[in-house]
């Protein structure tokens, strides 16, 4: 497509500005940022007609030894080769070799700070004395004959004795073990906890994240995705099906991905029962009571108990266990027809009780009810709350939460802050409603953090406002994100999970920001509301990149939204648009009867001379009237005969349209906007006016396309402005809110008085003193006594 441009601003190529001083802001991403369109994936950011990803699926059979602090496990694993390419070897993911001492993410750990903590010195000193990773591994093909394998860092290949051709099914089965990490030692988004402190029951919790080796992606974008887990960025992995059997102490309480089969050899018939009536209950029904796990907790039963789930089309395999856990749950309705009832179930120890008794499981129904609205309704059979030591992850069907009460350490009194409440309510929203992004929405967490994280954290504000409006939300509202869009220490969005300095800002409250401003301010929320769903649906169970996501919101909104994109997420730019000034303008109508008076009232309005004022003896003029005459009688803004009769001849012989034009009275008002930030963003002008009425004018953002640092807009009112203000409700993030309105208002700030300090005086640090009569310390004074 040709690109036009007015000669007094230059030509701007479409790749790169070399010419002159003009940026074009609204120029095309295609071909710059975004990768050529495919079969896989099209232009319009759909799956293409081509599309495929592979289907791997599992059978596991893992044992947690509880005193040993270990899980030791076999997979059978047949992984079915979609893609149109011939494997000759497999990569899986080994996420708990992060752990190892040897390890890309121990060996690369920094400090940032001069001084030592607890929980640093805490975990210093743990991982000289305890390496956690994937021990005695062991692969065999379908025949139990060995296959050989490399590990390289978190990653192991498997060498096939044959290649994988395309549309080829392999099987092949593992062994492995390892210790499980302490997390609130070491860190890390699984582990265990446990209750030893004086006064506790000296009972732990197990949850069991990343714990099994899975096939890492293979994709149509990137081949192989062989980036090692070091910490930050998460992972993606591959749809499949899942058979578990865990063996666990046989007083254990399971919560895990899926479903589970056996309840009859695990649960007593009155659990069994209660889970029945919880599926139609209107609240959260107990299914193990406080009683029962308070009973459970003083002894430790002898034997095990296993576990048996299966999970259907998830991509990964989680769960948690302990002899603590008070299990509630509630039938939700559903619009999905395979799971027209989801199963909200939430896990905890009595320490979070009242808390996640009132709060959990309710905050998982709220969760369905908002996320199935924006985007699908829930795929699964269950949604599970677990709180332990992890502070928030989330998995298929299982999420894992932090927040518990306070216990008073003397009188033993619980209490909770009003931040641990909205914490837990919050927490719950944003795990589960992972459970859509990436879970289902199978985004690379590994590569772009903010597909799920940004995008999550969007949906979870919508869900906190639905929850209360006056929800204490961390991200999302605009006017929080401005310190951060200022700030120096900051990287474009779109930078790799790795590589980011301040990882909640970047990945969740700025690309959050920019989806209820793409929502509230630039779509409108029916537009918005379309295109989101429509992503949604086309990437349910499947896996999109931001290209997809930017292409289908540009295709289902029927937007250009090339210049949001440039700006939100591949630049530093900040909001930050100045009202300048405002000129008020009129129609010269070319009567003098009419632009006589009127620039006589403009003289008018001029201040008189000073030393006309000052002077106070009358002048010669106003005491002699015989030096008056014609001139002094009339001004220069006397309208003449002549003027007069030349504008009647004018109008004689003028064209309809001038006459029109010259008649209208209305006031023409220039609005010069500059924009100080660089990102260019829709104008919202509130215009005052003097007879008490207002309107609101949102100016689309292609009002910068000419020149992306200053324009000029013109209004057309027959009523007299008397004040304009720029983003009158905080809507754009705009970060300097002082130069919004003209004419400038005065605003009000608070001064503190800074106490003048005390001289150092170590003397009384060190709580000695002197006496009236001696200027020798108390101690040195008793010495000298003595002598």
């Amino acid at each position: 497509m040709a690109l036009l441009m007015a000669p007094a601003v230059g030509f701007a190529d479409p790749v790169e500005q070399t010419k002159g001083k003009f940026e074009d802001k609204f120029r095309q991403l295609e071909g710059e940022a975004w990768p050529t369109p495919t079969d896989y994936r099209n232009a319009a950011g759909e799956p293409g007609y081509r599309y495929w990803q592979q289907k791997v699926d599992y059978r596991i059979k893992a044992t947690l030894d509880e005193a040993a602090k270990t899980i030791t496990g076999s997979e059978t694993v047949t992984y079915q080769n979609n893609s149109p390419d011939t494997l000759r070897y497999l990569w899986l993911t080994l996420d708990q070799n992060n752990y190892k001492r040897g390890s890309i993410a121990e060996l690369t750990r920094t400090t940032a700070g001069k001084e030592l903590t607890t929980s640093g010195v805490r975990r210093a000193k743990r991982m000289q004395t305890w390496e956690g990773g994937f021990n005695d591994l062991k692969v065999t093909d379908a025949a139990g004959a060995p296959l050989p394998f490399t590990v390289v860092d978190t990653l192991l290949r498997i060498d096939l004795a044959q290649p994988l051709k395309s549309g080829e099914t392999l099987t092949f089965s593992m062994n492995w073990s390892f210790p499980i990490p302490e997390t609130r030692v070491v860190g890390g988004r699984s582990g265990y906890e446990c209750f030893t402190k004086p006064g506790e029951d000296g009972n732990c919790i197990f949850l069991g994240a990343q714990w099994f080796p899975r096939l890492a992606v293979y994709s149509d974008y990137e081949g192989w995705h062989n980036k090692a887990f070091v910490g930050a960025g998460e992972f993606t992995l591959e749809f499949g099906d899942y058979e578990v059997e865990l063996t666990v102490p046989a007083d254990h309480i399971v919560s895990a991905t899926g479903e589970l089969q056996n309840p009859e050899a695990i649960l007593s018939a009155a659990q069994a029962s209660r889970l029945d009536q919880a599926k139609t209950a209107a609240e959260p029904v107990y299914i193990v009571t406080a009683q029962e796990a308070a009973a459970a907790e003083k002894t430790k039963a002898a034997g095990t108990k296993t576990w048996r789930f299966t999970a259907g089309n998830v991509r990964d395999f989680a769960f948690a266990s302990s002899r603590k856990f008070i299990w509630d749950a509630q039938g939700v309705k559903n619009a999905d027809p395979a799971h027209p009832v989801v199963m909200a179930m939430s896990f905890y120890p009595k320490e979070a009780r009242p808390l996640w008794d009132a709060y959990s499981t309710k905050s998982i129904a709220h969760t369905l009810k908002v996320y199935g609205d924006f985007a699908f309704p829930y795929p699964y059979p269950t949604a599970q709350s677990v709180n332990g030591p992890v502070g928030g992850m989330e998995y298929p069907m299982i999420t894992f939460n932090g927040p518990r009460p306070i216990k008073d350490k003397k009188t033993g009194e619980l209490t909770y802050t009003e931040r641990a409440k909205y914490g837990l309510i919050g927490v719950v929203i944003h795990e589960v409603g992972h459970i859509w992004f990436p879970m289902t929405v199978n985004s690379d967490e590994r590569q772009w953090t903010w597909m799920d994280e940004g995008i999550n954290s969007f949906v979870e504000f919508q869900a906190h406002k639905q929850w209360d409006k006056k929800f204490p939300s961390r991200r999302g509202e605009p006017r929080d994100m401005i310190e951060y869009m200022v700030s120096e220490n900051q990287v474009p969005i779109m930078t790799n999970s790795e590589s980011i300095p301040q990882f909640g800002n970047n990945a969740y409250g700025k690309p959050a920001t920019a989806l209820v401003i793409l929502r509230e301010t630039v779509l409108g929320r029916e537009t918005f509301d379309f295109a989101f769903k429509e992503y949604s649906r086309r990437w349910a169970f499947k896996r999109p990149t931001p290209y997809d996501f930017f292409r289908t919101m540009e295709e289902a909104s029927g937007v250009d939204l090339d210049w949001f994109w440039r700006g939100w997420f591949y630049s530093t730019d900040h909001v930050d648009i100045e009202l300048v000034d405002i000129k008020k303008a009129r129609i010269n109508t070319r009567d003098p009867e009419i632009e006589k008076p009127w620039e006589k009232l403009q003289d008018d309005e001029k201040p008189d001379s000073l030393t006309e004022m000052r002077n106070t003896e009358p002048t010669v003029v106003s005491t002699d009237p015989k030096t008056r005459d014609f001139y002094d009688e009339t001004t220069a803004f006397t309208p003449t005969v002549k003027a007069k009769k030349k504008y009647a001849d004018a109008m004689k012989d003028a064209e309809p349209e001038l006459k029109e034009a010259l008649a209208v009275k209305d006031s023409f008002y220039n609005l010069t906007f500059r924009n100080k930030g660089g990102l260019v963003m829709p104008v919202i002008v509130k215009l005052d006016f003097t007879d008490g009425t207002s309107e609101t004018v949102r100016i689309p953002a292609e009002i910068w396309r000419m020149n992306p640092v200053e324009v000029t807009w013109q209004y057309v009112t027959p009523k007299t402005l008397k004040q304009a203000e720029l983003d009158p409700l905080w809507e754009t993030a705009d970060a300097n809110t002082a130069n919004n309105a003209f004419p400038r208002r005065i605003d009000s700030v608070t001064l503190g008085i800074t106490d003048s300090e005390e001289p150092a005086n170590r003397m009384k640090d060190m709580e000695l003193i002197v006496t009236p009569d001696s200027t020798k310390t108390a101690p040195q004074a008793k010495k000298d006594e003595k002598k």
